[in-house]
């Protein structure tokens, strides 16, 4: 994440006008909510990427960056579309993406949203970031739309994350550690041990509790059309500091802990904005989760948009 978070630094000081990147559990979301700029982990299959060592592999997927949700969406028009050699990429045109979003509140009105702090407690959220993810719920609801406290069931979604996070990294870089067991960090060589003694029931298990996760998505949002929650449990920490050890004075005992609010989305296929939406009393950035429907990215840039105008409005 220590490159991502150099790209997202880069592009919130000026220093380029936008970038890319990939996500797994929140590379490209974390960064741009403790920098300040909007990133995107598009639906899967939106955005498709070559080469990979693994053209199956749905857990990570490419996605545009930029310091205002039009520059995402201009980004996006020219990263989406089919390509031959992604045999998972959409097949709608990237173009789509790039007609001008309207730079008001009025998408937010009449809008269902579900609003939700933690998921029903399937993490802890620092009171910083929780203030911040409410004003975010209130100032939607200023604006006409329909919010009220609701969350899908993802309590699959940890298993899930971790099984299949596990089998990819042990896959792709096993090798890798074999040949230089003490040159990797030790939170990533343990993260990549992980997957060697998975199975291949394991690994089934894990695609068919995703399906579950996938299937009742579809269905909450067949009554919701958006689900706001924070990007991250934590406000921006020090780049020193590998990883938060306490979140609202819950001890993190690994690497992924602090880090939920994004994985257990990962595991939907949903596509997710990061978008400001405030600060902490000592000025740093803080950033909400705009989640919909698989497929919805046009739509979801449009209420993304819609939510910086409010907040432009206040």
């Amino acid at each position: 994440m220590a490159r991502a978070a150099g790209r997202r630094a880069a592009l919130a000081s000026g220093m380029v006008p936008l970038a890319d990147g990939s996500d797994m559990g929140g590379s490209l979301r974390n960064p741009a909510s403790f920098c300040g700029v909007v990133g995107m982990r598009p639906s899967l299959g939106r955005v498709p990427e070559w080469p990979l060592y693994n053209q199956w592999e749905t857990t990570s997927v490419g996605g545009p960056l930029a310091r205002d949700v039009g520059d995402l969406a201009l980004l996006l028009s020219v990263l989406a579309g089919p390509d031959p050699r992604a045999p998972m990429a959409l097949g709608e045109p990237g173009h789509r993406f790039a007609a001008p979003l309207e730079p008001t509140p009025r998408a937010l009105h009449g809008l269902r949203v579900a609003w939700s702090l933690d998921l029903g407690g399937a993490f802890a959220v620092d009171e910083e970031v929780a203030v911040v993810t409410e004003q975010a719920g209130r100032l939607m609801a200023r604006h006409g739309a329909r919010v009220h406290g609701a969350h899908p069931d993802l309590s699959e979604g940890d298993d899930t994350f971790r099984t299949l996070r596990a089998w990819h990294l042990h896959a792709k870089l096993g090798p890798l550690l074999a040949e230089h067991p003490g040159e990797l960090k030790a939170s990533l060589a343990d993260n990549i041990r992980a997957g060697a003694p998975l199975t291949g029931t394991d690994v089934a298990g894990a695609y068919t509790q995703r399906t579950t996760l996938g299937e009742r998505m579809r269905q909450f949002f067949t009554h919701h059309d958006l689900l706001v929650l924070p990007v991250s449990q934590v406000a921006p920490f020090p780049a020193e500091q590998e990883y938060p050890t306490q979140v609202a004075g819950r001890p993190m005992a690994s690497y992924l802990d602090w880090m939920r609010s994004a994985y257990l989305v990962t595991v939907t296929g949903c596509p997710s904005i990061a978008v400001p939406a405030g600060r902490t009393p000592e000025g740093l950035p803080v950033g909400v989760q705009l989640v919909g429907p698989h497929g919805s990215d046009r739509r979801l840039l449009e209420v993304a948009a819609a939510f910086e105008a409010a907040r432009e409005q206040g």
